[in-house]
Order: C-alpha cells, then sequence, then structure tokens
C-alpha cells in the first residue's frame, strides 16, 4: 500500500505514462485503447494538481506563474460566461481542457518546483523509448511499404494515406511529427556532458543511425511541410547557437562574415531538403509501383489484372499511382479558410473569446460552417489563433507576456552560459522549442489538443526549466533573477 501510494504521488511517473500513452494514440490499432486508458490517467492528473499545487504549495515556486494563474483565471471565466449567457452545452467540453491546461502548465511547465526530482534520468527514459518504439513502427511501415501492403480497414488506412506515406500511424502529420521528435532525441542522447549526467548506458549507434535513417526516410516520404518546418527550424537555430554562443573576441566584421554564413547555409538547408524529398519521393513512387504490382499478380487480384486501378487506394491521382505527396496542391492545404474563420469568430467576443469548446459550434451557428466535426477541420491549426479566439484578447496578451517571459529568460541563459553547454542537450532543448513555435503557425499545437504534439512542448519546455534552475547560480551578478524573492520568481 505504501508502494502505491508512493507512484501515485510521483508526478515523475505520470509524465512518463502519460506521454507514452499518448504517442501511443498516434498508431493505428492502438489508438482506440491508448483513448480509453487515458481516462484513468486524466483522473491521476487531476489528483497530482490537487497535491502539488495545493498541499504543497508548488504554485508560489513556479518561475512566471502570476502570469500562469491570470490566464488560466481568464479561461475559467470565459467558460463560465459563455455557458451562462449562450448556455453552451459544450461546457464540459471546455472545462475538460481546463483541466488539461493545468496538466500542462503545473505537473510538465511546472516540474522545476519538485523536490528531489532528477530531470536528466526522466529525459533520458522518454527519449531512448522514443528513439526504439519509433525505430521499431518505422521498420514496420517500410517494409510493408516496399513490398506493396496497403489496406484500409474502417477508418484506418495505413501505410498510404490520401497518396502520402503514414506508416503505422493514424495520420501522415502525427509521422512528420513524431520524425523529427524522434531525431531530436537521437541527437540529444548523442550529447556526451548528458550522458555522463545520467549514469546510463549510451544507446547503440546501430540504433541511433536505424532510428536517423528510418526517421528521415519517413519524414520525407510523408510529405508533411509543417514538420519539414519544424525540423529545418530545429536544425538552423541550433546552427544560429553554434556560431553565437561564444561571444568573446566577435569584431563588427566576424558578425558580418558570420550572419552572410548562417543566411547561406539556411537556403542550402532549405534548398537541399526540399530537393531531396522530391528526389525520394519519385524514386520510391516508382518503387510502390513496381511491387505493389508484383503483389498483386501473387495475390491474384483481378482489378490490376484486368487494368482497372484499386480507387479505393486513397484517392489516388489519375494514373493510379502513388506520388507521395498532397492530393491537395495548396501550399496551406485549406488553413486559409480555417484562419479567415477563426477572425470571424474572434468578433463574437473580442475580450473573452468563446471558449475553446465552443469553436465547432459558434461556426456551424454564427460563421461559415467552415469548422465542423472532422478529423481535418475540427480546429483552426494555429495555435496563437486558437488561443486568441478561445480567451479573447485579453488572455492572449496575457498567454504572450508569459511566452515573451519565458523565451528572453532562456535565450539569455543559453548565450549567458557560452559554451558550456555544447556537449549538454540545454541548445536542443532550446532549438526545437523555437522551431515548435513556428511550427505552431500551422497545426493545432500549443495548448488546446490532448495529444502527444502538445505535451511534448510542454514536456522539453519543463526541462528546460530544470535547466535554468540548476545552472542559474554559476552566473553570479548576472543572475537573471533572486531566488530569495518569491515575488519576482512568480513575475
Amino acid at each position: 500500500m505504501i508502494a502505491f501510494k508512493k507512484k501515485l504521488n510521483d508526478a515523475s511517473l505520470f509524465r512518463r505514462v502519460y506521454i507514452i500513452n499518448l504517442f501511443f494514440c498516434y498508431i493505428s490499432f492502438l489508438q482506440i485503447a491508448a483513448y480509453v486508458f487515458l481516462v484513468p490517467i486524466f483522473i491521476w492528473g487531476i489528483y497530482l494538481v490537487w497535491k502539488t499545487q495545493v498541499k504543497n504549495k508548488n504554485f508560489y515556486r513556479l518561475r512566471f506563474g502570476i502570469w500562469i494563474g491570470a490566464f488560466l483565471a481568464v479561461t475559467a471565466f470565459s467558460v463560465i460566461i459563455n455557458f451562462l449567457f449562450n448556455f453552451s452545452v459544450t461546457v464540459l467540453y471546455s472545462i475538460l481542457f481546463l483541466i488539461h491546461i493545468s496538466f500542462c502548465f503545473f505537473l510538465f511547465y511546472g516540474m522545476h518546483t519538485e523536490r528531489n526530482f532528477d530531470f536528466r534520468e526522466e529525459l533520458y527514459f522518454i527519449a531512448r523509448f522514443i528513439v526504439y518504439i519509433t525505430t521499431v513502427i518505422n521498420f514496420i511501415g517500410i517494409i510493408c511499404l516496399m513490398f506493396g501492403v496497403s489496406f484500409e480497414w474502417g477508418w484506418y488506412k495505413v501505410i498510404i494515406y490520401e497518396n502520402r506515406f503514414t506508416g503505422c500511424y493514424f495520420n501522415p502529420n502525427m509521422l512528420g511529427f513524431a520524425a523529427v521528435v524522434s531525431l531530436v532525441c537521437c541527437h540529444m542522447l548523442y550529447k556526451s556532458d548528458f550522458m555522463h549526467m545520467v549514469f546510463q548506458p549510451r544507446v547503440s549507434k546501430i540504433w541511433i543511425v536505424a532510428c536517423g535513417a528510418t526517421n528521415l526516410f519517413s519524414l520525407l516520404l510523408c510529405d508533411s511541410n509543417a514538420s519539414m518546418v519544424l525540423g529545418l527550424g530545429y536544425c538552423i537555430v541550433y546552427v544560429v547557437y553554434l556560431f553565437f554562443a561564444d561571444k568573446t573576441g566577435l569584431s563588427t566584421s566576424k558578425i558580418i562574415i558570420k550572419i552572410i554564413s548562417l543566411v547561406l547555409v539556411g537556403v542550402l538547408l532549405v534548398g537541399s531538403s526540399l530537393v531531396f524529398r522530391t528526389i525520394c519521393q519519385t524514386g520510391f513512387s516508382v518503387v510502390f509501383s513496381k511491387t505493389s504490382s508484383v503483389t498483386d499478380l501473387l495475390f491474384d487480384n483481378r482489378d490490376v489484372l484486368e487494368g482497372e486501378p484499386d480507387k479505393s487506394q486513397n484517392e489516388q491521382k489519375g494514373d493510379g499511382s502513388i506520388t507521395f505527396s498532397h492530393l491537395n496542391e495548396n501550399i496551406d492545404s485549406g488553413r486559409t479558410k480555417l484562419w479567415e474563420e477563426s477572425f470571424k469568430l474572434f468578433r463574437i467576443s473580442p475580450v473573452i473569446g468563446i471558449s475553446n469548446g465552443n469553436i465547432i459550434p459558434y461556426s456551424q451557428k454564427f460563421g461559415t460552417g467552415a469548422l465542423d466535426y472532422n478529423l481535418n477541420k475540427s480546429d483552426i491549426h494555429n495555435g496563437y489563433l486558437t488561443i486568441l479566439v478561445s480567451t479573447g484578447a485579453l488572455g492572449f496578451i496575457i498567454f504572450a507576456i508569459f511566452g515573451f517571459r519565458v523565451a528572453k529568460h532562456s535565450a539569455q541563459h543559453l548565450f549567458l552560459q557560452k559554451r558550456n553547454y555544447r556537449n549538454d542537450v540545454y541548445p536542443c532543448l532550446f532549438s526545437f522549442l523555437f522551431a515548435y513555435l513556428i511550427y505552431a503557425l500551422f497545426e493545432r499545437a500549443l495548448l488546446y489538443d490532448v495529444s502527444f504534439m502538445v505535451m511534448w512542448f510542454w514536456l522539453m519546455l519543463g526541462y528546460m526549466g530544470c535547466y535554468i534552475r540548476e545552472f542559474e547560480y554559476r552566473l553570479g551578478k548576472q543572475a537573471l533573477f533572486n531566488n530569495k524573492h518569491i515575488t519576482r520568481i512568480l513575475l
């Protein structure tokens, strides 16, 4: 009983279980079971929020907690007002998201308030899990692709989804995001200082290479533009860190040369990645068409023998071939229409918002109906606009202040440390989070989505806060705030 109670109060164990379960929500055929398991995990999380914030009073040690408290207050006020005056039937949905947001702020971002907590060991455990599981899942998907195996069952479209490679994942965009996360985990597990501090065996180089190769391959074939932006953003921000981490001895001419070099590197990375993706998609389009023909012949597929392409294969392009690219050739993939709808919803309640649960019904009632209960239209696909519509200008400004304070604080800490972090994971965390803020312009990726994508962002933000808490005293007179003043921490 004592052991059970100890595990029940273990926020680190909760984070591991929660993030792993949310990852399995991305996997076809495991998705339903994973969502069912979310119910007891959610109840566990509610208990931990009460335990940490009410009983242990961790809120008073929460960095920039005053802005978090204000944002939660505005969110709750918006839910109440919309329910009282509009009799919203989605009030329970809005409350659910309010609880989800409290997990993001208190249990993930707020992990730096936990005492005697080894955040490196937790990060190592989760990163290693991601490397192992994505490698295995990607191998299964690639082998099926090479043998021309692709099928649909109910809402599951395995290996090929709307002309794009999706592997064993539920959606190509989920595959793309998981691929980028896995590549970042490979990078972090390769950092010597980090591995020295966790006192754990290194992940085999064979696993690292296999993980890197299969995830890069998957990222190219899933044709997720947003995920490609996330991956390129991570690389570019990390290169900027390498160029400017050591500020000593930099003359004006050297700074100009470095900036020009960075621009050239950025152009080269973007250009080469797009070209390589096109070549990869074209090459495997040919391979898939050949292997599919062989498979159809082996299994005596009469449709193919009679020269009739299988149109059930996700509505392929005119000749029935798979090209591993969007069927919708618009670069925005329909997002512009959703964004235009968001401004119409914003005008309904510009100060405190309409609360997140009302976005879809209000779109159908007061807007053009661009948002509906559909997998691709159930969100605005822009994290910032979603917050603006949900909490109004007041909530958005408070959240923006919190975000700016965190960003400024973490950037100062990174560059004041100069090269001390070169072989540690802090630059990886910073680069990923910076790139994610750009990624959030195109996906439901900041708060209002109970998903692996959103929680991974807050998990990385929490680890970065733990690094700042641990190393800030080394900055001496350059310290970014005085730990002795609680009000300063809250602000």
